[in-house]
């Protein structure tokens, strides 16, 4: 019997929700149920061949214990490895990569030195920075908000270069990046589930939470969803997400992507809504079955982004060229010999 394990803390309705419905589907063979450790042992197989990660970006312990359980064999959504090097400021240079449109945006040290550091620490960089170039690049209003982290914690409007430095002096050691205002006619925020389902939801991210999805429908382009999912199969797909949100702020009829960096995004029914809520689950589901049944033993069942593979390919293809001219100088060698 093969067992999916859904990992995860405070969220009550979307962990029950999937493991009901994987088990209402009453596949030949594949079992849900939430996962259980007793104890993590290196390089052991934890009896999962699948577990649904929702938590390990909280628990540094259960980043560890999914590390360990990939090298085993369990197929992790989303890769721990993967997602524990990714951040926003990446994402939104992989997003020109793939051509996808993303706001200005710059990165910018920490207010306060880090732990264990000096100036000495920073003898490569310049003081002060280039503020003036910066300010030009991105203008006012604009985003202060951390390079990599989920949610809106930490998250500043800044109105002038007086503000900025106002909210900079706030953010102690955080590395933080100076981002672009999109103002927006439209907003969506979109499930990516599988690198190859999408469901596109209005959002209005100004609202309380809780009514972020409570808005009337868009009379939108259908030219501009297809544009929209194109947008977020391409940013999944080189990323390598198999569970993500992708947010787009609609600016004169072009999809801006603003936040893409979300593998354990809210799930909610109760601030997704019933529908997006029914359908992310079905969606989840049907993942974490194909992912089963396709599960190997002891091998890498891991998922990897084409980011990720083009470097790997690149360097086997490097290392395999040089392997063919360290050959021909040998046989060219021997022929000279003898």
């Amino acid at each position: 019997m093969k067992k999916i394990g859904i990992l995860f803390g405070q969220e009550n309705t979307f962990p029950q929700a999937l493991v009901d419905k994987i088990n209402e589907k009453n596949t030949e063979g594949i079992t849900a149920e939430f996962v259980t450790i007793d104890k993590v042992i290196q390089g052991e197989f934890c009896g999962y061949d699948v577990i649904f990660d929702r938590i390990s970006q909280d628990v540094p312990f259960y980043k560890g214990f999914l590390k360990n359980a990939s090298i085993a064999g369990t197929a992790v959504i989303n890769n721990p490895f993967w997602w524990s090097a990714d951040d926003k400021f990446f994402n939104n240079a992989l997003a020109l990569k793939v051509g996808v449109p993303v706001p200005k945006t710059v990165l910018l040290p920490s207010n306060q030195n880090p732990p264990d550091t000096n100036s000495n620490s920073f003898r490569n960089l310049s003081y002060p920075l280039d503020w003036e170039s910066i300010f030009n690049y991105i203008g006012f209003p604009a985003y202060f908000k951390p390079f990599s982290g989920g949610g809106w914690k930490s998250v500043y409007k800044v109105n002038d270069a007086a503000d900025f430095f106002e909210k900079y002096n706030e953010t102690e050691q955080l590395v933080m990046m100076l981002q672009e205002e999109i103002t927006f006619d439209q907003y969506f925020r979109c499930y990516c589930i599988d690198r190859k389902d999408v469901l596109i939801m209005p959002y209005e991210p100004r609202n309380p939470h809780h009514l972020r999805y409570v808005v009337e429908d868009y009379a939108v382009d259908q030219s501009l969803l297809d544009l929209v999912k194109d947008y977020v199969l391409r940013l999944n797909i080189a990323l390598g997400y198999d569970f993500n949100t992708v947010e787009f702020a609609i600016r004169d009829g072009i999809p801006y992507a603003i936040d893409f960096c979300n593998p354990a995004p809210d799930a909610d029914v109760n601030s997704v809504g019933q529908k997006n809520f029914d359908w992310v689950v079905e969606a989840a589901a049907n993942m974490a079955i194909r992912k089963a049944k396709e599960h190997q033993p002891g091998v890498n069942n891991m998922t990897w982004g084409n980011f990720i593979k083009s470097s790997a390919n690149q360097e086997m293809l490097t290392n395999g060229l040089s392997e063919k001219k360290k050959t021909k100088s040998g046989k060219s060698g021997s022929k000279k010999n003898k």
